[in-house]
This record gives structure tokens, C-alpha cells and sequence, in this order.
């Protein structure tokens, strides 16, 4: 991150001695984000515009502070600025949430910053938005709720080893690389059937280094985080493509089933036109779904670690929960369907972590045609952003929104449009009921082991892209009296 720093300064220094040119840039920059009832904003810098300012913010841990001081400034809930190079417009509240959910593939599609594309280079061949429109026809038969009941015994297994290896017979861990390494197991082990411990850890670190330079500064120099993601990205796909040619040959010689995961779906399904995927797309969907599939659960869990260990009487409402269904159960017996519907509580305390710390920041659009949306004119082609911050953390939606409330959860919960983690309307996360249930099975395996305490009690916490505590929250663990076995039922 210093090193990104580094060079975004030496680019200022770069643009700001150069008048000449900086005059013709600003100029070229300004006649962009002319013409009539345009929405009110600033667009910053030739080429770099408000880039830093918007990921600055998260970088300090304050991601919401670059959407409210602009809604402050122009007293307005839609503001242009320019970020990642390109024409922008700021859709912030409940009200711009629903016109763009309700206006997918009408008058916005969805969009990704170049670096997502150069990350990815096999979806050159198109782009990132026609290779997510090809994964969402792949994954609902294997992410719909009653697809996904079958593997509730397979991530309560993998808890239950995970915290028997990791976590247990230790006074001290750090919370976030070990809820990565249980969700990146899970992860790993649905989507392509690996379970070998040594396999799953050669790819811990290049995954991390690929999730936080996707949406980065497109600067492919030495040291930055969007470098590191192409050399991670590289590394990843190759050792994916040995996994795939081995699958192939044991799909063709009967040791692998077509049903088994995503990858052998992937391998014997083919487009409307007949044509199956080649090797290196199949490898980038793959890499996709595993960062989609574990790091934004990963947040989720380390942040519920973190408000159970400051609010001990929600820790006790969750901890009451999870005993009853786990006296419940006999004797290596593991969690079913049935037992997670219990978890009423538990999930709210997991919504709640949501809104506060959503591990989606947001999402990008872009406009298709010309529109004008609250008296404001929407160019075509310009991008849009909506911000999950800009209701989650509103109090006109919620009421004391910095209050650590699951309550809101109860009944019919927040109002449409208002609590957004999973995004909303064609382009919600197909994920939303795999991710809920790998969470309560880690709540439930966590809190029938331990108690805990932060190590660090004013931990910072950054946004890059998601929020994590910047130390990765290190706690000191305190076991239950009688924990019970790991159960060690073969996957």
C-alpha cells in the first residue's frame, strides 16, 4: 500500500511540473464532464480525477466518508466524479438502489475497472460483464438452496477439522488468515473437490495478493498491489490448468463424476451453440468463484469475531442458541438443514456485522443510453456506482446507525433497498445462501469451543477493497471447559 502511495505521488509530481501538457489534459478533462443538468461534483485531476480520494478513504478505514461528504457538499444523493480513468456518477440510497436493480441490462449493465480485465486476460476475448453473464446461466443448479443442503455436513466437517488444527490447544491466533483458510477450504473443496491440506495452502498467499490489487490503481510497477495481483493471478491459473487437464482424463476414464462440483460442470457443459469452454476460461471462472467464494465470507467471520469479543451480552444470546442445537445432536453427528433454520439469532447477528462492515463496498454500472434520474442527465456510457455505505450507514434508514443492533433483523427487517450486502435485482449475489451457511457453521463451531478477548482493543480498521482489521485481529482464546470431539468423518 506505501508502495502505491509512492508512485501515485510520484505521478502527481510528474503531471503538475509538466504545465503544458497539464493545461491541455485539464482542458481535454473538463470538456468530458460537460453538457446540460449534469449532476453536481468535481472531477479532480486529469486522468487520475478522485481515484485516490475514493480509495484513500477505505485505506483509513472511513469508506463511507467519500460518498456522505459529497451527498453533504452538493445536497444531493447523485454526484458525478471521475474514478479509474473513466466518466462517473454516484447513486447513493435506498431510492438509487431500487432504479438501478430495477433497471438491469434496460438502461445500466454491469461494469468492472480495466484492472479487473487485465487481471483476467482471458476475458479479453469479450469482457468481464458478457464472462459473468455465462457464469450466472452456469451456477444456480449448484447454489440454489435445496443443492446446496447436501453439502451442510461437508463445511461442518471441514469446521470441525479446521478448528481442531488451528485453533485449538493455542492461547493466541489472528483471527482473519484463519477464517481465509477455512472459507478458502470450503471454498476449494465444493467447487473443485480438493481437500489435501498442503495443495489448498500453495494457493493461501497468491489469493490474497490477487483479491486486493483486482480494484487497485492500474499500476503495473514493482511493488504495487495491482502488480502483485497479475503475478498472483499468473501463478494461480497455471497450477488451476494441471488440475484441469487431470480432471478431464478422470471424467474420461470414470473416477471423477459429472456431478460432483463446479469444475466438472464446467468441463461437460457447453453454450447454446454447442461449443465447450477452453482450459484457461474455465481456469479464470474458477479463480472467480474461489475469490468470491471465500474472501468476502472471510471478512464477515473475522468481523463477527470482533463484535462478540466487545459485546458480550450478544456473544451470550448466540452462544445459548448454538448449545441448544448443539445438545441436540448425538455423537459425531453433524449439523443438517434443519439445524441451521434454528439459528435465527445467530444469522441477525451476522446481517447486523453486514451492514457495518459489508464486505461488498459497492458495485459499478454502466449506462447504456442516455437517462435522467431525479432531474439529473446520465450520459451514456458514463459508470455508475452504488454505495451499500450510503444506506447501511444512514440514519434515516437506521436509526443510531454506529449501534450494534441485530433487532433490526426481526420481523420484516430493514426496508427495501436498504440493506444491500448482497447487491439487489437481476445481478444479486447468487452466493447470498451459500455464504449464509458457511457463516452459521463457523459461528456455531466457534462458540461451542470458545470464549475470547481482543488482543488490540482499538484495532484500525482498512477497506482494501474490504474491510479488515489492519493487525487481522489477533485474540486471546479462552475454552469451553468441555469441548467436544472433532468429528472425523471422511469428506
Amino acid at each position: 500500500m506505501m508502495m502505491e502511495h509512492f508512485y501515485l505521488s510520484l505521478l502527481l509530481l510528474f503531471v503538475s511540473f509538466i504545465s503544458i501538457s497539464t493545461f491541455v489534459l485539464f482542458y481535454r478533462h473538463r470538456s468530458n464532464f460537460t453538457g446540460p443538468n449534469l449532476p453536481p461534483g468535481k472531477i479532480g485531476y486529469p486522468i487520475i480525477g478522485e481515484s485516490y480520494e475514493f480509495l484513500s478513504t477505505g485505506w483509513k478505514g472511513q469508506p463511507e466518508k467519500f460518498i456522505f461528504d459529497r451527498m453533504a457538499k452538493y445536497s444531493s444523493q447523485v454526484f458525478k466524479t471521475s474514478i479509474f480513468g473513466e466518466r462517473a456518477a454516484i447513486f447513493c440510497g435506498a431510492a438509487c438502489n431500487k432504479f438501478l436493480f430495477s433497471n438491469e441490462n434496460k438502461l445500466v449493465t454491469a461494469w468492472w475497472p480495466s484492472s479487473v480485465n487485465k487481471v483476467f486476460p482471458s476475458s479479453l476475448q469479450t469482457s468481464s460483464t458478457e464472462e459473468a453473464k455465462k457464469m450466472r446461466k452456469l451456477l444456480p443448479n449448484f447454489l440454489k438452496p435445496e443443492a446446496l443442503q447436501r453439502y451442510i455436513g461437508v463445511m461442518d466437517t471441514i469446521a470441525q477439522r479446521h478448528f481442531a488444527i488451528d485453533w485449538e490447544n493455542k492461547n493466541e491466533i489472528l483471527t482473519f488468515p484463519l477464517a481465509k483458510r477455512y472459507t478458502f477450504w470450503v471454498a476449494v473443496r465444493l467447487f473443485m473437490h480438493l481437500d489435501e491440506p498442503s495443495e489448498i495452502r500453495k494457493f493461501e498467499d497468491p489469493f490474497h495478493y490477487l483479491a486486493s490489487g483486482i480494484i487497485s490503481m492500474p499500476i503495473d510497477l514493482p511493488g504495487t498491489p495491482f502488480n502483485r495481483a497479475i503475478k498472483a493471478s499468473s501463478f494461480i491459473r497455471k497450477e488451476l490448468l494441471k488440475i484441469i487437464k487431470q480432471r478431464k482424463i478422470d471424467l474420461a476414464e470414470g473416477r471423477a463424476s459429472p456431478t460432483q462440483d463446479i469444475l466438472s460442470h464446467m468441463l461437460l457443459t457447453c453454450t447454446d451453440d454447442g461449443v465447450y469452454m477452453n482450459e484457461l476460461d474455465i481456469a479464470d471462472k474458477i479463480i472467480g468463484l474461489l475469490i468470491g467464494g471465500h474472501d468476502t465470507a472471510s471478512a464477515t467471520c473475522t468481523f463477527i469475531v470482533k463484535y462478540l469479543a466487545e459485546l458480550p451480552h450478544i456473544y451470550e444470546g448466540v452462544y445459548k442458541e448454538q448449545m441448544e442445537i448443539a445438545k441436540s445432536k448425538a455423537a459425531g453427528e453433524l449439523l443438517n438443514w434443519e439445524d441451521l433454520q434454528k439459528m435465527k439469532y445467530s444469522w441477525n447477528v451476522a446481517c447486523e456485522v453486514l451492514r457495518l462492515a459489508p464486505p461488498l463496498q459497492g458495485a459499478f454500472r454502466e449506462a447504456l443510453t442516455d437517462f435522467v434520474f431525479n432531474g439529473f442527465t446520465i450520459p451514456k456510457g458514463w459508470k455508475l456506482y452504488w454505495s451499500a455505505n450510503s444506506t447501511h450507514r444512514n440514519a434515516a434508514y437506521f436509526p443510531e446507525p454506529e449501534k450494534f443492533d441485530p433487532g433490526r433483523f426481526e420481523g420484516k427487517g430493514p426496508a427495501p433497498y436498504t440493506f444491500v450486502p448482497f447487491g439487489g435485482g437481476p445481478r444479486m449475489c447468487p452466493g447470498k445462501e451459500y455464504a449464509r451457511m458457511e457463516i452459521l457453521v463457523f459461528i456455531h463451531n466457534l462458540v461451542k469451543r470458545f470464549r475470547w478477548e481482543k488482543i488490540i482493543p482499538q484495532e484500525n480498521i482498512i477497506v482494501n477493497p474490504m474491510p479488515v482489521p489492519a493487525k487481522d485481529l489477533p485474540i486471546r482464546l479462552f475454552p469451553h471447559p468441555h469441548p467436544p470431539p472433532p468429528n472425523t468423518t471422511s469428506l
